[in-house]
């Protein structure tokens, strides 16, 4: 029997790529601002693109930068997205693959990928939309709701103070975890805060600390047994994102299970950490690894070594990949983003629901249009750039 190819269905036609600078109500710091390697942060640079195909269909996706990279996150997808003109938007790793060579002398990890991002994360909306499913469907959700936890009330720029007060509307919001910044330089500051959040948390909900990779080998060992009575579900990146052998360490040991993982920029990266038995919650950022292709490269490794998953900021991105995940994850509850999109998440019982909005079930906003610094689409015709 002769098998004939169905024909030719669609192609892309027009990829708008802008970048946003979204404002922080006040400048935030962890532990990298108070040992000095990084000013507090005050705004984030949000790369968004948005795709159109012949027959009507359409996708957005975004990525991001906290501090330095957004505009050369712009300037490198104005560059590689025309190679998208005429492709099918069906064809999303080779259309990953392509992109990525596109731009393969500056690297295949980092901004180059993290450009590409936004295109990839935008293709599988539409996807996802021209299915009429969430992304989490499409993907093969296994929960229709997902554990989540708060962080943006918990930096060292609020007074413990104001982060007690953050618990409580977190708590009484159904949120199912509080997240706390440690690693400041006096260690007796950081146990007394995370002691002071588990007495009003009184085990309502979860207890996380996140160090923010600042703490050497011999300090995060101390600090690990330290914490350890306060019974963390996890411990934060206590290390350099890199030293894979000092986090082995630290996940060996009888005390809080490790998570990292956010800082990584390619599945590589991840593989390291997951090969060395380094982690035990693996937290990869969709934005950062290189779009949704590459996450879920990162994610079927995790899998097989049985390991939980906490995705890393973005919850408009990682609810849905979170929610397609089979073994336990959470969900990083922040709100900063929420001005960037006409639709909120719902939370109820310990867990951010997946919206039934196909797609991402995300529209950018008239506000997000406003806070636009670059826009360029790109057609058959060529590059045009507007005026922002």
């Amino acid at each position: 029997m002769t098998m004939t190819r169905a024909p030719y269905q669609d192609a892309i036609e027009q990829v708008d790529i802008s970048l946003v600078f979204l404002p922080l109500d006040r400048p935030i710091s962890d532990a990298k601002v108070l040992t000095g390697r990084q000013k507090p942060l005050t705004r984030v640079a949000m790369l968004f693109a948005e795709i159109r195909s012949r027959d009507g269909h359409t996708g957005m996706g975004f990525s991001y930068s906290k501090r330095a990279g957004g505009p050369g996150m712009y300037a490198h997808a104005r560059e590689v997205a025309d190679n998208l003109i005429g492709e099918d938007p069906n064809d999303i790793d080779r259309l990953w693959t392509k992109l990525v060579w596109a731009g393969a002398s500056v690297g295949r990890a980092g901004l180059s990928t993290q450009a590409v991002a936004a295109i990839d994360n935008a293709l599988w909306d539409m996807k996802a939309r021209r299915a009429g499913l969430s992304l989490a469907k499409l993907l093969g959700a296994q929960r229709e709701g997902v554990a989540c936890y708060n962080t943006s009330g918990g930096f060292f720029s609020s007074p413990i103070g104001e982060v007690l007060e953050n618990v409580e509307k977190s708590i009484e919001a159904g949120i199912g975890g509080i997240k706390l910044k440690v690693g400041h330089p006096d260690p007796a500051q950081d146990l007394a805060r995370v002691s002071a959040v588990a007495r009003q948390i009184n085990g309502r909900v979860a207890l996380m600390a996140d160090a923010n990779q600042q703490w050497d080998r011999r300090t995060a060992k101390r600090m690990a047994r330290a914490l350890d009575e306060f019974g963390l579900t996890w411990l934060e990146e206590p290390l350099d994102a890199y030293d894979t052998e000092g986090h082995a360490m630290l996940a060996a040991m009888d005390g809080p299970p490790i998570a990292t993982g956010e800082m990584l920029v390619s599945a590589p990266e991840h593989f390291a950490l997951i090969q060395g038995r380094a982690v035990q919650f693996i937290q990869p950022d969709a934005g950062r690894v290189g779009g949704i292709t590459q996450f879920q490269r990162v994610t079927a490794m995790a899998r097989e070594h049985h390991l939980d998953m906490a995705p890393h900021f973005a919850m408009e991105l990682h609810l849905h990949l979170s929610a397609a995940y089979p073994h336990a994850a959470w969900v990083e509850h922040f709100d900063w983003l929420e001005p960037l999109f006409d639709e909120r998440l719902e939370i109820a019982g310990g867990k951010m629901l997946v919206p039934d909005r196909p797609g991402l079930g995300a529209t950018i906003s008239e506000q997000a249009r406003r806070w636009t610094q670059a826009r360029c689409s790109l057609t058959p015709a060529g590059i045009t750039d507007h005026s922002c």
